[in-house]
């Protein structure tokens, strides 16, 4: 036994200081992980450490959109999903219920339109299923899958506006099946 009490038998000085080192790495990386954790906590306005003077920088890109790899992108982009699902579900009973339009009596822009229904009958049939349905009807809209005259149907005023189908229940499908594994696709895996 040497006098010193910290000399492990058989220890090698070279290997205790590649140790040390390692440890020290491991030490730093959480330092590190604990700081930027503890600056997320700064700009995150729920956190106890919210800092009211942080003024955050974002180029134009990325203003408005949540943290990439963040819990808040990971749902919208479920959400976003979701509502995917909804709009080809709502088509699909458009397709179901709806009648073949004239097409003789139709206006040039709805030449492509392949079932008809009116606002009231969808109502009546949809509010069973969701209570969404003028919502994703204006969303379904703005994806090109229905078409129907004004700003927002209501009601009871609007009962006899129609809405067209303006694709075949083959392409809204695979429109809005690609649409929501793309929304999916977008971020990360369940975050941390």
């Amino acid at each position: 036994m040497s006098g010193n009490f910290l000399t492990i038998p058989g220890d090698d000085p070279i290997q205790r200081r590649s140790r040390s080192s390692s440890l020290t790495d491991l030490i730093s990386a959480f330092d590190t992980k604990a700081q930027a954790h503890t600056d997320l906590q700064k700009v995150t306005a729920f956190s106890g450490q919210f800092d009211k003077n942080h003024k955050p920088t974002f180029s134009k890109d990325e203003y408005g959109k949540p943290i990439p790899g963040s819990m808040t992108e990971f749902r919208g982009a479920e959400a976003q999903a979701r509502v995917c699902t909804e709009m080809k579900e709502l088509c699909e009973i458009i397709n179901e219920y709806g009648k073949t339009p004239c097409k003789s009596l139709l206006p040039p822009e709805l030449k492509d339109a392949t079932k008809v229904i009116s606002f009231g009958e969808l109502f009546t049939i949809y509010t069973v299923i969701s209570d969404k349905l003028v919502g994703i009807l204006l969303r379904t809209r703005k994806h090109q899958l229905t078409y129907f005259e004004g700003e927002v149907l209501f009601q009871k005023r609007d009962d006899d506006v129609p809405v067209f189908l303006m694709q075949t229940m083959q392409d809204i499908r695979t429109y809005c099946d690609n649409k929501a594994m793309q929304a999916r696709r977008s971020v990360s895996p369940m975050p941390q």
